[in-house]
């Protein structure tokens, strides 16, 4: 007779029920390699085909697993190929096209995003990527679940400044351009330095070059249930028992990942790829990183201490989710989006998080400056800056960051954006003021770190 642990029973349900726990997404990566042509109509219909043969079950099977095991599957997301690679051979670069393609298969086949409208441009730009980095702007306003990212450094690179100035500009044309929707245009675009190819979450995904055919990869989250657990130690319990609480919570996040994982692949008949143990917020009250701070003991984020505990959650989390899964990949930390987490859009509303404390804690968690709204009429050499800031932080401590700014159309400090869904809303933050143009516009490349030669 199997004896049942009542406790362990329990504390799955209330993880699920009370604390918002939650797979975040099941994203599927699929290679688009052989769908190249020199026909874009040929392009479009090899990647309608293809989508449809590897993707056409994956939202029924990931409910069916959703009721079998009664664990939310929020998000059902597909990442391709980079499409600057996809669409470059070509004779008309018609990446509008291609990206109302990926869109209508997402649509048709139910799926929330699609990633991978994107280009690797850490040492230079081939004439595929500069013709997928001027059609981002329009791509992103007629498409509805369409993401793009572009990778402008490299730890054994250095940063393409060309394209970090290009990016900024970029940005702020997505952003104009659907002033309507509050700038949405640049909150499914992100800047990378040291992006990773089997990153579920977006707005970054995308299948990279070495990935296989297909693979499934798996997004855990649970801020709420690691809140629970700090909450649950005496108060005066110290940080090295409170690190492992963080982790053995983790642990068991990430088992319960890669389980749902792993029955997704089978089902799919396509390989696991790995488990993203990211503590991803949302804007549900209890699901919020930044309240994790609070129950550390902090008064609210944005306290001085707040990039130590970061730094400690960041690091715990890793540890305890390592031990959980093999195949750990992606981006996998905590995230720090400003829109996305009621905690940080509360601190940030109030004063207590600024962008430059933002700044600072994007040293120790996954992934940069995420989700932040800004004045709209920041200079485009100032988002330069910021990229350039960040980047840095990425290439000289070997970590992946990004960027995902909202330059507000028509807003200003005070105002707020507001997204709905996933996305939230958030305040727009006061920035630097000084200007970066002199610096910015030298354009050519930062060289990589003395650590890059690492052979």
């Amino acid at each position: 007779m199997t004896i049942f642990d009542e406790n362990l029973i329990l504390e799955t349900i209330n993880m699920i029920k009370l604390h918002n726990f939650d797979i975040r997404t099941v994203t599927l990566a699929v290679s688009l390699r052989d769908c190249i042509s020199e026909d874009v109509n040929i392009v479009c219909d090899k990647i309608k085909f293809k989508l449809d043969k590897y993707a056409k079950n994956l939202v029924q099977y990931a409910d069916d697993i959703e009721n079998d095991y009664s664990i939310p599957i929020v998000n059902k997301r597909i990442a391709v190929t980079p499409i600057s690679l996809v669409g470059e051979s070509c004779r008309d670069k018609d990446y509008v096209k291609i990206a109302r393609t990926l869109d209508e298969s997402a649509r048709e086949l139910g799926i929330d995003f699609i990633g991978g409208f994107s280009a690797l441009v850490e040492k230079g730009f081939t004439k595929g990527d500069e013709a997928l980095i001027n059609s981002i702007p329009e791509a992103l306003a007629i498409t509805e679940r369409l993401c793009s990212s572009v990778n402008v450094g490299t730890s054994k690179a250095g940063i393409n400044m060309d394209a970090v100035l290009k990016m900024a500009e970029i940005i702020k044309k997505s952003a104009d351009i659907t002033s309507d929707k509050d700038g949405l245009g640049a909150a499914k675009l992100v800047v990378f330095c040291n992006s990773v190819g089997d990153n579920p979450f977006m707005a970054g995904a995308f299948c990279g070059y070495g990935e296989p055919e297909c693979a499934l990869n798996i997004g855990v989250s649970g801020p709420g249930v690691v809140r629970a657990a700090i909450l649950d130690l005496d108060k005066k319990a110290d940080l090295g028992v409170l690190a492992s609480k963080i982790k053995q919570t983790a642990y068991k996040i990430t088992s319960t990942g890669e389980l749902i994982g792993r029955k997704m692949a089978q089902r799919l008949n396509v390989p696991f790829g790995i488990v993203d143990l990211s503590l991803a917020p949302t804007p549900a009250m209890g699901d919020s990183v930044a309240q994790i701070f609070q129950a550390m003991g902090l008064e609210h984020a944005g306290a001085h201490g707040t990039t130590a505990a970061l730094a400690m959650l960041n690091d715990a989390v890793k540890k305890g989710g390592i031990m959980a899964s093999s195949y750990v990949g992606g981006l996998s930390g905590a995230f720090i989006p400003v829109s996305e987490d009621a905690g940080m859009i509360e601190a940030a509303a109030r004063g207590y998080l600024t962008f430059d404390k933002l700044e600072a804690m994007t040293c120790v968690c996954s992934v940069g400056l995420d989700m932040i709204a800004i004045p709209g009429d920041t200079p485009a050499s100032t988002i330069a800056g910021m990229i350039a800031d960040e980047a840095a932080i990425g290439m000289i401590n070997k970590k992946t960051t990004a960027v995902r700014i909202i330059p507000a159309p028509g807003k200003t400090v005070g105002d707020k954006v507001v997204f709905g869904g996933l996305l939230g809303e958030a305040p727009v933050m006061a920035v630097n003021r000084l200007s970066s143009a002199g610096f910015v516009e030298r354009g050519g490349r930062i060289p990589a770190p003395i650590h890059s030669l690492n052979n």
